[in-house]
């Protein structure tokens, strides 16, 4: 296999729905280019993509694969992507390294589920798009509606490059208005003849063909002028009109296929090889420091890695992105993110789950390497002395949680170890053991994201797991002031404990004057404060501690620990075991012994009092409180808006958009357990959301009632 220079390069993501046909196209691309001598199918298990034994049994993508072909001296790089918004994380992967996007519309459905989601994805990324309608050989394929569907629901223009003459079980022609010819094939080949535009189809052709001279002419004012002096513009004039549009994402090419009869597969690949941006057009990659990467082959190494991955019989496999300058087997570059450095061993150019052994690749191919010792997806390798690092992937915020355990007692270690790894191969897998809750949480996209994690772990490494409902991170403070006393005395032959603490606490709040005075029992207590301390809680919030002990009444040396006794039960509330936060709290007054006194007496001492206090301060319970943002069609708009107000969901926005809705609002954490699934029953899977906490706000009286039954009911259980 040669060595392909960038101008030689071309990186495509193909997007759609599930089963809009990335796969079967991704194999005729491969086939057409002779990386595979006969064509697999999704049905047989036999694609280059779609590989694992997961795919097998869904008979669909669960992971984004990277492939290439070999057609007319250049080298196509292409990435077949999951239609299901629950693996979007490979997707996204993919949008970082690629530089166009072919979004796949399904004939018998138009634009549908994972279209309407993907298409926005690449909007996000600012991915130039070519729409390529495929299943123009089924039975209920509707190149009319399919069109119209995307005209209503694509935010520019489609542009009908080619159109289908015969469309329904007999497809076997299309007519290309920029090439103005008609391409007729025998059977499913992928052999073509070119013809003439039959007379019965002139005009359409034509007028087709006027309204894409238009198109092309909008995007160039040269052009423009050309077009109105001459009427028409020739075809590297058009070509050069509708890359630039292109490129500038003002326009959208609608292309037309049979993946699985490798109608119209060529031609497709001829057009990307000629207008879409590769390397040397698309926008440059730009580093941690907002700098931007020119993808010069002369320049410093650098390689971002955008995907890891664990094989049987490889190991670690890194794949990556050749962003400036060259690589060659033995070369030792430097991670940027840990200063390790690592010897690229092989190369490998990548044909799904085929490795072609290379000695080299320029700036703008993608390919994998093995056995790095210490790099990870979103890092960069670069020679030692540019120190590189590209800026990383934002991955969706998670939005499905659940705890999780091994089903055998003694495996913790072991289940630790394989969630290490799923994260380490898809970084939209966040584990975190949550002290506060006592549980391993698992977050990904979806329940159904989640779920295949889990036959994973049972089918290739005989770990079976159990999915709870994650507790909540409760917050507890208070509403008012209160005080307390206690004494801690304890005797019991030798030397004793005795530790009194006599406290006040109160709400606090940022920017809140000095304690001065107090009520206490009727009496104004005077506040002299001796010693202030200010902590930033880790689960957020503060606790302030003062000292207001005057005539010796508490030694300063046993101050410490009655904040330590404090801290512990702030570290699990009085009233529901969670933590507590945004307290202020003043020892005043209390009591020693000259030989039973000591630290754990005041410790303890200082627990109690604070516990007593607490409770008589008008405690209250602070849930998490979500910004949910969700996208659904107009027609289900009724249906999504009812379900999120019986989650006590505050409605804060809508707006519309293309027929999608745009709903914000605030949700309690604690209702949005599997809404990815309600959502998904509620809209066909046309619906997606995304959530970020926003804040601690107080629990609805007959909620914080039911908390304190159940925590009441645990306690005695325990």
């Amino acid at each position: 296999m040669k060595t392909y220079q960038t101008k030689e390069i071309k990186n495509v993501v193909l997007l759609g729905s599930s089963g809009s046909g990335k796969t079967t196209l991704a194999e005729a691309m491969a086939f057409e280019g002779k990386v595979i001598e006969r064509r697999g199918s999704v049905e047989t298990d036999s694609t280059l993509s779609d590989y694992t034994d997961i795919e097998h049994q869904y008979k669909r993508s669960i992971y984004s694969t990277l492939l290439f072909t070999e057609f007319n001296g250049y080298k196509l790089n292409i990435f077949d992507s999951p239609g299901s918004d629950d693996f979007c994380g490979g997707l996204f992967s993919a949008f970082k390294v690629a530089d166009v996007g072919l979004l796949l519309i399904n004939a018998q459905n138009g634009f549908e589920v994972g279209t309407e989601i993907q298409a926005r994805y690449a909007r996000k990324h600012e991915k130039p798009i070519i729409f390529v309608v495929n299943h123009l050989d089924s039975e209920k394929a509707n190149w009319e509606a399919s069109i119209e569907s995307m005209k209503a629901n694509s935010h520019v223009k489609p542009v009908i490059v080619q159109y289908p003459v015969n469309p329904g079980p007999g497809f076997d022609s299309f007519i290309d208005v920029l090439m103005m010819k008609m391409y007729k094939f025998k059977g499913d080949t992928g052999i073509r003849e070119e013809l003439p535009i039959p007379e019965s189809e002139m005009e359409r052709a034509q007028a087709l063909h006027n309204t894409l001279v238009e198109a092309a002419a909008e995007n160039d004012d040269q052009l423009m002028e050309l077009y109105f002096e001459k009427g028409s513009l020739t075809q590297d004039e058009m070509r050069a009109g509708i890359k630039a549009g292109l490129a500038k994402r003002d326009m959208i090419p609608v292309f037309c296929v049979s993946a699985k009869k490798d109608i119209g597969t060529k031609r497709l690949m001829e057009f990307i090889i000629n207008v879409a941006p590769g390397p040397l057009k698309a926008p440059n990659f730009t580093t941690v420091t907002g700098e931007e990467v020119t993808p010069d082959a002369n320049g410093p190494t650098v390689l971002f890695v955008f995907k890891s991955t664990v094989e049987p019989h490889l190991g670690e496999v890194s794949y990556f992105r050749v962003v400036s300058g060259k690589v060659t087997e033995g070369m030792e570059l430097m991670n940027s993110k840990t200063g390790n450095r690592e010897k690229i061993s092989q190369i490998f150019a990548v044909a799904g789950k085929n490795r072609i052994k290379v000695p080299e690749m320029e700036a703008g191919d993608m390919g994998c390497t093995v056995k790095l010792k210490g790099t990870k997806t979103n890092q960069t390798l670069s020679s030692p002395n540019a120190n590189i690092e590209i800026s990383p992937i934002r991955y969706p915020e998670p939005r499905y949680r659940v705890a999780v355990k091994a089903a055998k007692t003694g495996e913790d270690e072991k289940l630790g170890e394989l969630l290490n790894r799923a994260n380490f191969e898809d970084p939209t897998i966040l584990v975190e053991y949550s002290k506060e809750l006592k549980q391993i949480i698992l977050q990904g996209q979806g329940e159904h994201h989640l779920n295949i994690l889990k036959n994973q772990l049972a089918a290739n490494n005989k770990m079976e797991v159990e999915f709870l409902p994650p507790r909540i991170p409760y917050r507890e403070t208070i509403t008012k002031i209160a005080w307390a006393d206690y004494r801690h005395k304890k005797q019991s032959g030798g030397a004793g404990q005795f530790g009194e603490v006599h406290l006040v606490i109160e709400p606090y709040y940022e920017g809140m004057p000095e304690p001065t005075k107090y009520k206490i029992d009727g009496k104004e207590l005077n506040v002299n404060i001796k010693n202030k301390e200010e902590i930033n809680l880790e689960w957020g919030g503060k606790v302030v501690y003062y000292s207001s002990i005057v005539g010796g009444a508490i030694d300063a040396r046993f101050m410490p620990a009655i904040l330590k006794g404090i801290m512990e039960k702030m570290e699990e509330g009085p009233l529901t075991g969670s933590y507590a936060r945004d307290i202020r709290v003043v020892v005043y007054d209390g009591k020693m012994h000259p030989v039973d006194s000591n630290e754990i007496s005041f410790k303890l001492a200082g627990r109690n009092a604070f516990r007593e206090a607490f409770r008589k301060a008008g405690p209250k319970i602070m849930e998490p409180i979500y910004s949910v943002e969700v996208l659904v069609p107009s027609d289900r708009m009724g249906d999504v808006m009812s379900d999120l107000q019986n989650r006590r969901a505050i409605i804060e926005g809508m707006s519309s958009e293309k027929g999608i809705e745009r709903i914000t609002a605030r949700v309690p954490l604690a209702e949005m357990y599997r809404y990815s699934t309600t959502l998904s029953s509620l809209t066909n899977g046309r619906a997606t959301y995304s959530m970020k906490l926003a804040s601690y706000e107080q629990v609805p009286a007959e909620v914080q009632e039911k908390l304190l039954k159940a925590y009441a009911e645990t306690e005695k259980d325990e």
